[in-house]
């Protein structure tokens, strides 16, 4: 850690720390989506022998030979899983940029590095909480938060 933020400092930031959290938390929420909706398409058509893998025998013999347009579509729900994927990179680096610790996208739970009476300490603040209210100690987790007015 080398930046360390007061309350204040932390509070201030964290309007637009929650947009990236919120664009994050849709953006895994639809990259979850999009795999299964590839995974059931490939059961439904039969094509776990891979994408543009040919079947053996003649063309047009294979009664269980892929659907062209499904097969497509899944490429076209790839690519734009592969779009949120760069999104949500995106996002985790301007989080970084912030020197602002992503603890889990669904429930948007972060860390801000602080200093108290002269130790490192992390803020602790997750989506649909107000200002910082918790802190917990470098090496405990969300388990170990506590109230900042029992701080010392």
């Amino acid at each position: 850690m080398t930046r360390f933020y007061g309350i204040d400092e932390a509070n201030e930031a964290l309007p637009d720390v929650e947009r990236i959290l919120l664009d994050l938390r849709d953006q895994r929420a639809e990259l979850i989506r999009l795999r299964d909706a590839v995974l059931a398409a490939s059961k439904r058509d039969g094509s776990e022998r891979g994408e543009g893998e040919a079947p053996a025998g003649p063309p047009g013999d294979d009664p269980d030979a892929p659907d062209p347009e499904a097969a497509a579509a899944r490429r076209l729900m790839r690519l734009r899983m592969q779009g949120l994927i760069d999104q949500m990179q995106a996002g985790v680096t301007r989080l970084v940029e912030r020197e602002v610790t992503l603890r889990e996208i669904e429930t948007g739970l972060i860390d801000f590095p602080a200093l108290a009476n002269g130790r490192q300490v992390w803020l602790c603040w997750r989506l649909g909480e107000g200002d910082i209210e918790w802190w917990h100690e470098l090496d405990a987790g969300f388990g170990g938060r506590q109230r900042l007015v029992d701080l010392t």
